[in-house]
């Protein structure tokens, strides 16, 4: 009975991976295969969330055996080693610090790996080491503790200038590392729990003084692998790489109320090179993912940009933000970004890029491929007025550059706008391309795809019909009709 229940967890992880990576693809052949497909993808999620931190159905009411943690590094101990208690009450920091310690030695042998066996393991913030493996096993959870004044404060992000919400100092993110070479954080779907809903009300009330910290944040650090784990109800954003290379995070679930959980954005690649989001389900009170490289005159000072990223295989959920987004922090510049295979559901947009005079940089080399939007207010959003800034000593004359951005491949139902690009004269918006997109309406009048300042193409014929500020090519991409209208406004946030 256990060999045939392992069996059926492992068919059941490999139909959901399955799903997330061909259900974009298959949509759009039949309206009937649509209705399927979905009623199948939500209910999968359901299972997804519901099961996560187990990884499994329970058989006849009962659980099977807890899996044997690998051993993934040469040496392993665990938490309990270092006198954790994981009865969440007990503050188990010093125990991970020691554990953490420990393994910082082991460098030269090939590090270390921190096993946290099932159990609620409350702690204040810790850091991480090079070399090493954090491991939560099936039924784990780490628990932020929520007293504020046991969260260190941090010095502001250089690239945000004075601070992100507050000037000055920054609270840290629980679970922190900075110049670390080779650090995995993997489990069995254990999970990683911020506990934020007190940060979230002290936020909307403006009792806190600083900026509230990350529930994982690893900064000026390569090689770094997050997977097979659940983040939750993070104080702010999720995951937050910062000025790092080589980053993959796989098979990670990223959970937050969708409403009253403000900026618990799920993935933040901000400043990162050579990243792969893959294989993930995020629905969270932000954006799902934000690509960022800075802010203003501080992200220009900076000068990182974010480059060569992959985001592939995605469900994800954004009922106040949006599914992708790029920015509204790109001062450092974005490029060489794949978005594919992308489902956005429940959502209030699917994917955007919002920048604003003032940030300078550049998004460009941007490709999307194989998108579908189901129920979401509006589908793809370009956004040149996001007027925040850091303080009023900004140029106003630093414009973006936005450039290069193809569309292929964009289905679904129940979008109130397919497009939104809002170019301005300063900020226009060019060699933009349009190729397969069908997408069901839930408002069927004008002023759907809606653009200003807008200069591309669309390739073949596309549903809704395009603005027209775009030239018209054939299937085999001859020019059909080439616009004179590339700077006419037909912007209406009231639809």
């Amino acid at each position: 009975m256990v060999e045939s229940m392992q069996v059926g967890r492992v068919q059941l992880q490999q139909q959901r991976v399955e799903l997330c990576r061909w259900f974009p693809t298959f949509l759009s052949s039949h309206k009937t295969l649509f209705a399927v497909l979905w009623v199948a993808a939500f209910g999968s999620v359901f299972l997804w969330q519901r099961n996560i931190v187990g990884d499994g159905f329970w058989i006849f009411g009962k659980e099977g055996p807890a899996r044997p943690m690998p051993n993934l590094r040469p040496s392993a101990f665990n938490l309990t080693d270092f006198g954790g208690v994981g009865d969440g009450v007990t503050v188990n920091t010093a125990a991970f610090e020691r554990a953490v310690s420990a393994i910082s030695k082991l460098g030269q042998t090939g590090g270390g790996q921190l096993n946290v066996p099932p159990g609620k393991w409350l702690t204040a913030p810790f850091n991480l080491t090079s070399n090493m493996t954090l491991f939560l096993a099936e039924g784990a959870e780490i628990l932020g503790i929520q007293e504020e004044k046991l969260w260190p404060l941090m010095p502001p992000l250089p690239s945000y200038g004075y601070g992100r919400e507050h000037h000055g100092p920054r609270y840290g993110s629980l679970i922190h590392g900075q110049n670390l070479t080779n650090v995995v954080i993997t489990g069995h779907n254990g999970s990683i729990n911020g506990q934020g809903q007190s940060w979230w009300k002290k936020h909307r009330q403006k009792l806190l003084n600083y900026t509230r910290g990350p529930l994982v944040q690893i900064m000026w650090s390569r090689d770094i692998v997050i997977s097979n784990i659940t983040l939750r109800d993070s104080p702010f954003w999720n995951f937050h790489p910062y000025d790092c290379k080589n980053v993959t995070v796989r098979n990670v679930t990223i959970l937050a109320p969708v409403f009253q959980a403000p900026n618990t954005d799920g993935i933040d690649p901000d400043s990162c090179e050579d990243v792969v989001i893959e294989d993930c389900y995020i629905s969270v009170g932000d954006d799902a993912i934000a690509i960022k490289s800075g802010w203003d005159q501080y992200g220009i000072a900076y000068g990182r940009p974010s480059r060569n990223i992959l985001i592939r295989n995605l469900i994800v959920r954004s009922n106040v933000s949006a599914g992708v987004s790029i920015g509204s922090e790109m001062s450092g510049g974005v490029s060489n970004v794949k978005v594919e295979n992308l489902l956005v559901w429940n959502s209030r947009r699917a994917v955007r890029i919002k920048t604003a005079p003032g940030r300078g940089g550049y998004v460009k080399h941007i490709i999307y491929r194989n998108l579908t939007f189901d129920n979401c207010r509006v589908g793809i959003v370009i956004k040149t007025d996001y007027n925040e800034h850091p303080d009023l000593d900004f140029d106003p004359k630093a414009f973006p550059i936005l450039e290069d951005i193809s569309f292929d491949g964009v289905h679904g139902h129940g979008v109130r706008v397919p497009v939104r690009i809002h170019g301005s004269k300063d900020i226009p918006v060019r060699n933009i391309t349009f190729r397969d997109m069908s997408v069901g309406l839930t408002y069927k009048k004008k002023h759907i795809f809606q653009c200003a300042f807008v200069q591309g193409r669309v390739i073949g014929t596309i549903f809704p019909a395009p603005c027209e500020n775009l030239d018209r090519y054939d299937e085999e991409e001859r020019l059909v009709k080439r616009s004179a209208s590339q700077n006419i406004t037909d912007i209406d946030y009231d639809v």
